[in-house]
């Protein structure tokens, strides 16, 4: 178990490392047009993509506890970097957009302050497109927060009972594979 454990924070800190390496490194200077609309829905539907995904992989898993940690552990960072890289396009094409310009570790600040609901009030969406998106990551992350919360635990609490009935699905040590 201690293996499967390594093994799930290490990859869980690398796809982390990785996603913000592309965050920062990524052009988001792109105007803002449908298509820009368009790229932003289809990262909303590809998290939710990748949640269902998850879900699925939990549920076969022999280990679903660390399959969830590491599904959690790799899809709130990517919703937030949806949402930052999101405002920093908006910031960058929309003058006065927000109450500060924001560069890349401030678009992940203000998204963070966003979704945990602490929103210090140092930064705030001033135009009405920024008010939109700050309402719509407001409530994807209520949904997040509750909704995906509860299938995943409620994915992991369905697997831990298929394994309990039938023994046999002990898994390879160090996979997530029977």
């Amino acid at each position: 178990m201690g293996r499967a454990v390594v093994g799930t924070v290490l990859r869980s800190g690398a796809s982390i490392v990785v996603l913000l390496v592309a965050y920062y490194a990524a052009p988001l200077d792109r105007a803002l047009t449908p298509a820009t609309g368009l790229l932003f829905v289809t990262a909303l539907v590809l998290f939710g993509g990748a949640v269902a995904f998850e879900v699925r992989a939990i549920l076969g898993s022999v280990r679903p506890r660390l399959r969830a940690i590491r599904a959690l552990a790799v899809g709130v960072p990517l919703l937030l970097v949806v949402f930052a890289s999101t405002y920093c396009t908006v910031d960058a094409q929309q003058s006065g957009a927000f109450t500060e310009s924001l560069d890349r570790t401030d678009g992940l600040y203000f998204t963070v302050t966003v979704f945990t609901t602490v929103g210090f009030g140092d930064i705030t969406a001033q135009t009405q497109l920024a008010r939109i998106l700050v309402t719509i990551q407001m409530v994807v992350g209520l949904l997040t927060v509750g909704i995906i919360a509860k299938v995943v635990l409620g994915a992991v609490q369905v697997a831990e009972i298929r394994r309990r009935e039938r023994p046999e699905l002990t898994g390879v040590p160090g996979t997530d594979r029977p």
